[in-house]
């Protein structure tokens, strides 16, 4: 992935034709919620954001929002979860504990320095 995340401005939820509830995210309400109207999609529930967020950031603030209420909610903290393990993975941990050193090679004793005299 490349060093910056695509941005949304709308995110939410919406009830797929098969029952299934799943977190959306959009840059247009209108467009976004009239597609998911022609899919079939029932109990679509977008917001806009207040600014442009990446799904990570979205996801948390459609739960400090309180959006935690039946399928929604869980589909919300699910989707949240996966992203939050995802943002871990990309993060590097470093202990001392797991850092090896390669052994320098043993110097040759040093010879000592002869003086010849003519």
């Amino acid at each position: 992935m490349s060093t910056t995340e695509k941005t949304f401005s709308v995110a939410g939820t919406a009830t797929n034709p098969d029952g299934t509830t799943k977190a959306r995210f959009a840059n247009d309400l209108v467009a976004r919620h009239k597609i998911l109207n022609k899919a079939g999609c029932t109990d679509i529930n977008l917001i806009e954001l207040p600014h442009a967020m990446t799904k990570l950031q979205a996801l948390q603030f459609l739960q400090e929002q309180g959006i935690t209420d039946g399928d929604a909610g869980y589909a919300v903290a699910n989707k949240l979860a996966e992203k939050t393990k995802i943002a871990k993975k990309g993060e590097l941990t470093v202990s001392a504990s797991s850092v090896k050193t390669a052994k320098a090679p043993a110097k040759a004793p040093a010879k000592a320095a002869t003086t010849v005299e003519a």
